[in-house]
Order: structure tokens, then C-alpha cells, then sequence
């Protein structure tokens, strides 16, 4: 796409500082990192979310995270390792082309997950459990 970000990269028109490449995968690092060393991994194709993705592009994806997860946690001593999606803007997506978040993570680093909610009951619970197994 001509005003995606991550496809100006992917077309050497931006640069980044690029992590693993593969024929159709590029992970690179984040420019506005959660902590030093939060990588971005992306399809070289344009696909706006996880949704649009071709099946046999995500093996090809799951392996570069894990290369690149492994690779985060040793090179910076890392205690942990996130890796996160946002799909469309109300999740937090920004730019509009399927990417992960892999965020090196250390004991004391003060981040937090986002806050949880309880259901009222069991019975609202199997009402949701419901509507979500009928659209499958």
C-alpha cells in the first residue's frame, strides 16, 4: 500500500534497523520502543490484520518470532518476552498492516498487562461462551 508505513519500509523508502529478513517476513526494531529492544516483525505483503493473513504465511511468522524472541531474551538478558497484536484501532492498532510486538520484559521494569473484569456470574459467562461458539 502506497501509505503504509510499513510497506515504505518493506520498499527500502523508509529505513529501520532491521533485526531478521526472510523472503516474506522483515522484523526491524520499533521507533518508539516500550522497552529498548521491542522489535516489530511484519509480513512483507500488506495485510491490514491478522484476519487478511494467508494461513501458510503464519508458520512462516510464528518461526521468525520465535527466532527472534529467543534471540531477544539472550542478547539482552532479558527476564521475559511479550508479544502482542492490536487488530483495528479500537484494540489500539495504528498502523494499519498486520505486525507484532515482541517487548523484551524484566522483573522490575514497572510495566503492567491491562486491568480484568469479572463476569457477574456462570450463567453470563455460558451467555458469552455461547454467542462466540455460534459464529464459528
Amino acid at each position: 500500500m502506497e501509505n503504509c508505513i510499513f510497506c515504505q519500509i518493506v520498499q527500502g523508502k523508509i529505513p529501520c534497523h532491521k533485526i531478521y529478513e526472510s523472503d516474506h517476513v522483515l522484523a526491524f526494531l520499533d521507533i518508539a520502543p516500550v522497552n529498548k529492544g521491542h522489535t516489530l516483525i511484519i509480513s512483507r505483503e500488506h495485510y491490514p490484520t491478522i484476519f487478511e493473513l494467508p494461513l501458510e504465511l503464519g508458520q512462516e511468522l510464528i518461526l521468525a518470532m520465535q527466532k527472534v524472541g529467543k534471540s531477544i531474551l539472550s542478547a539482552l538478558n532479558a527476564d521475559g518476552l511479550n508479544i502482542g497484536m492490536n487488530n483495528y484501532e479500537a484494540a489500539g492498532q495504528v498502523v494499519h498492516h498486520a505486525h507484532w510486538h515482541l517487548i523484551p520484559r524484566y522483573k522490575e521494569d514497572g510495566l503492567k498487562l491491562w486491568g480484568q473484569h469479572e463476569y457477574t456470574d456462570a450463567q453470563e459467562m455460558e451467555q458469552f461462551a455461547q454467542k462466540i461458539k455460534a459464529r464459528i
